[in-house]
């Protein structure tokens, strides 16, 4: 399986942030760090390059589906949608997205992990929503050559297949850390592709860069070395 292109050289680079004693503790401080995490690599989802929050979409052939607008800015996508986190907890039911946030300690946590965080073409970031994983028969021209597939009907997204291994390892990972409840169907979806994507040297190395962020990595991905992060 070959990895997305530039991505790899991006985690040998060395970084300025400081190792896991600024770990963000919102979604807003999230997105700070994430930018600086991230630039220079692919978008997720499709591959395209980015700068700053303007995607070049010629670089991966994406064709905006409906809104050419968000179809041109980076946004920040949460792997395992902040709806699933939230409806398991209690403050979702007395205010929703925005309640959870507010008064809400774990959720804020669980907003805020960058493991569960990567860059997305807006456009997709919106229509992909709060729909699960699956695998789909559809052959992927939703969005020109990008080989992200979503399907309004059933609710469900498929990943094109470079990604699809790190996707279910971090369910694994939320699902754990955060005690989110995932069913046997997600299961067994997820532990098949771990099992058929297994980590790359670029997710072992975003696993080990967000590590000295965050102050853990993902056991799902590989062991990290905190010592490394100084």
């Amino acid at each position: 399986m070959s990895r997305p292109p530039r991505l790899l050289l991006f985690l040998t680079c060395i970084f300025s942030i400081q190792a896991f004693a600024d770990a963000p503790r919102t979604f807003a401080e999230a997105k700070k760090v994430a930018w600086k995490l991230y630039a220079g690599t692919p978008e997720f989802y499709c591959g395209c390059q980015f700068r700053g929050n303007k995607v070049d979409l010629q670089s991966c052939g994406y064709i905006p589906r409906k809104n050419a607008q968000r179809a041109s800015r980076i946004e920040w996508e949460h792997i395992v949608p902040a709806w699933v986190i939230g409806h398991q907890r209690q403050c979702w039911q007395k205010g929703g997205r925005a309640n959870c946030s507010k008064n809400d300690a774990t959720y804020r946590v669980a907003e805020a992990d960058l493991h569960n965080l990567v860059p997305s073409i807006g456009e997709v970031n919106g229509d992909r929503s709060n729909y699960g994983f699956a695998w789909l028969p559809q052959q992927p021209t939703q969005y020109g050559a990008c080989p992200m597939v979503v399907d309004f009907k059933a609710r469900k997204a498929m990943p094109r297949q470079q990604v699809r291994g790190m996707i279910a390892r971090t369910y694994f990972y939320m699902a754990e850390r955060y005690k989110l409840r995932l069913s046997k169907q997600d299961r067994q979806l997820y532990s098949a592709w771990s099992k058929s994507y297994p980590p790359q040297p670029w997710e072992r190395a975003r696993n080990q860069r967000i590590a000295c962020v965050m102050g853990h990595g993902n056991r799902h991905v590989a062991p990290v070395q905190l010592t490394e992060c100084q």
